[in-house]
């Protein structure tokens, strides 16, 4: 996602009182909101548009050509970064909406209020993957990590901090197991093989390990038959799209689970320490942004550039892949979406208090101000513009072309948004979501 409204939690002044009016929002949090919100649909465009083939097909194509390019230009720059940075943002609006409450009598505690609103993000985010048919929700994930985020509201910036870097480590170690899983699937393979060779009758065990690694072999192979399965569902009509996704979005939605524990949560509470430290707040000193731009840029690119030529390695030449890496060389890609998340933060920040460009910077609030909304609607937009209900472009466009739907959805929702709120308190699905979790039809207009 991911694919949001990760924070489009905000503070207010009592627990009965409207959700925070326009002239106390702050400013900075919303541009970078609404810069990952954007970010988010690069990132998910493929899933929108593309047949599952398409990264096979140029990676095993010339390393050259626009499609290439493209790729590799998301890859190694923003790759991860965009939810890591949206994460963050919800660690850091968890914060928001504690922040300045007071317990009212005779009114839910805010615990409940909490709760309420993170349990209505699980719906949507319900409603996003089974009737609006976005495979790649984040709101389903980040409703049920909020809830974890709440035990830690009172905790120290520098133990948020160290407890979001070990879950990071905690998902190196998950890679390097898997790793050396396959490795020694790789190595009974040959053993089984080299018995083979010299007429040794194979054991049980030595034919299970040549099926298990040919089976290994053929992962970064797309079944033809699959993919043009898959082509011909999703040019159908909307009941048969949902039924064919009933399965693989309750699927993706427990895998989720699981791994977003060290991918989201991790992120979530380094943006909760982020905050604390006055970070998207505007408060740290120019040179502190500058560094901290410099440090993840300056490491977290060349990690980057390492980890897409792995990548093309990886397809391109599997068998040799393995056998060259006895360290998962993935587990720099944690390291990299950090330092290169950092990056995109600090020049954020530099770019908003040095007024670079205040027009784009008040576009970008105005979008991140309206998150919840703009995320659902890059879902409606992109599913009926490429699904066979709609206009049917699925699989027809080459990878460069669909980030032309995504430049159009990027004009549309910051001309929209800046629109909007001249109108209107909130977005129209943040109307909802509030009203919903105050019990309250909240007032819209200003």
């Amino acid at each position: 996602m991911d694919q949001n409204n990760s924070t489009i939690l905000s503070s207010e002044q009592t627990i009965g009182a409207a959700p925070v009016a326009a002239a106390d929002r702050i400013k900075s949090i919303d541009a970078i909101r609404g810069f990952a919100l954007l970010g988010i649909l690069m990132m998910n465009i493929p899933g929108f548009g593309m047949n599952w083939d398409y990264w096979y097909t140029i990676f095993n194509g010339p390393q050259s050509g626009y499609d290439y390019l493209t790729f590799k230009g998301v890859e190694i720059f923003f790759e991860g970064t965009m939810r890591g940075l949206f994460s963050m943002l919800f660690g850091a609006g968890m914060i928001l909406f504690m922040m300045n409450k007071k317990e009212a009598p005779g009114q839910p505690s805010v615990a409940i209020y909490y709760y309420r609103r993170l349990l209505w993000l699980v719906f949507f985010g319900v409603v996003n993957a089974f009737v609006i048919l976005w495979q790649g929700d984040i709101l389903f994930y980040y409703g049920l990590f909020g809830m974890i985020l709440f035990a830690f509201r009172k905790t120290a910036p520098k133990w948020l901090l160290v407890i979001g870097l070990s879950l990071i480590a905690c998902a190196m170690i998950q890679n390097s197991w898997r790793w050396s899983e396959t490795r020694q699937k790789r190595a009974d393979y040959l053993e089984a093989m080299t018995a083979k060779k010299e007429k040794k009758k194979l054991t049980e065990e030595q034919q299970q390990a040549i099926t298990t690694w040919e089976q290994v072999a053929k992962v970064n192979k797309p079944d033809t038959a699959q993919t043009n399965e898959n082509m011909r569902k999703m040019h159908s009509g909307y009941t048969t799209i949902v039924k064919y996704f009933i399965p693989m979005n309750a699927g993706n939605e427990a895998g989720g689970t699981y791994f977003g524990i060290f991918d989201m949560l991790s992120m979530m509470l380094i943006g909760m320490a982020l905050f604390g430290w006055g970070f998207f707040t505007n408060k740290l000193s120019t040179s502190t942004y500058v560094m901290w731009m410099l440090v993840g840029y300056g490491i977290g690119i060349p990690f980057g550039f390492f980890l897409f030529d792995a990548d093309w390695s990886a397809v391109a030449h599997r068998i040799e892949f393995v056998d060259r890496w006895r360290a998962n060389p993935w587990n720099f890609a944690e390291v990299r979406r950090l330092l290169i998340t950092v990056g995109h933060a600090s020049m954020l920040m530099l770019v908003f208090r040095l007024k670079i460009v205040p027009w784009l910077m008040r576009a970008l609030s105005a979008v991140g101000q309206m998150a919840f909304t703009n995320y659902l609607m890059q879902s409606i937009i992109c599913t009926f513009f490429f699904f066979g209900y709609g206009w049917g472009y699925y699989g027809k466009l080459h990878l460069h072309q669909i980030y032309y739907v995504v430049g159009s959805v990027w004009i549309f929702q910051l001309i929209f948004s800046s629109i909007w709120l001249r109108y209107f308190r909130f977005g129209p699905f943040e109307w909802v979501w509030r009203s919903l979790t105050y019990w309250k039809k909240q007032p819209m207009k200003l």
